[in-house]
């Protein structure tokens, strides 16, 4: 069997039933239609292919968002399946993902089949991923938050965690209160305090073993909550 085919082997779990089944199953019984075995699930209960069918998607539906598919946003795609999966799989992925880009995605029922099948931590890795393609050009336009945002509502992420994600990708200052889910008039216990909270809740381990493309964007989104909290103890002079 094929490296790609054994991989695969991993998304013929819940990730090929339900709305997500409804876009892609066809086509992926038409590119492994022999010989596919039912891949482990990582210490958090998803399949690597799982995850990776869920990504290609909800891609779809962000990159059809603004009614243009741009090639910054395919790129973006390419580069992370990639890096996480390889070269042959990731080509594989990206025929996948022209598939669903003709089709219209019921993104509702997508997102709620993810959030009964996939815990938080993954999801809300899988919330980053997206606002990374809407900003792939530079602009995250409204179209594309807004379906972001809906996708975020039946994750099942709630709001102040889907505005401390989207905060570094807005345009202007990054508001490092924003990140820490708390205003400029939390007390100084009271940021440390959030910064232990967020820090625990994004660590990449809590990712489980989803492939070096998850655990990047988990480490910069770890990142950006240790990057806030420090701008907030050097404006505010405290250790």
């Amino acid at each position: 069997m094929s490296g790609y085919g054994k991989w695969v082997g991993g998304a013929i779990g819940w990730a090929l039933g339900g709305y997500i089944g409804g876009i892609l199953g066809y086509q992926v019984g038409k590119f492994f239609s022999s010989g596919v075995q039912i891949g482990e699930r990582n210490q958090g209960g998803t399949r690597s292919g799982d995850f990776a069918m869920s990504l290609v998607v909800l891609s779809a539906a962000v990159m059809n968002a603004d009614g243009k598919v741009l090639k910054s946003e395919l790129n973006f795609v390419k580069k992370f399946l990639k890096m996480n999966f390889g070269e042959v799989q990731a080509d594989q992925l990206i025929l996948l993902l022209k598939e669903a880009l003709k089709q219209e995605v019921d993104v509702r029922g997508v997102a709620d089949q993810i959030r009964m099948n996939m815990d938080h931590p993954k999801r809300m890795l899988l919330l980053q991923y997206l606002y990374g393609i809407a900003n792939a050009d530079g602009h995250v336009d409204k179209r594309e938050l807004e379906l972001i945002r809906l996708i975020a509502r039946h994750l099942g992420i709630s709001l102040k965690d889907v505005a401390s994600i989207e905060e570094p990708f807005q345009a202007g200052t990054l508001n490092p209160y924003k990140v820490l889910e708390i205003t400029e008039t939390a007390t100084d216990a009271e940021v440390k305090k959030a910064y232990r909270k967020l820090a625990i809740k994004f660590h990449p381990d809590k990712i489980g073993d989803l492939g070096d493309g998850p655990r990047k964007l988990a480490k910069e989104r770890f990142l950006q909550v240790q990057g806030a909290y420090e701008q907030i103890k050097k404006s505010r002079g405290f250790k």
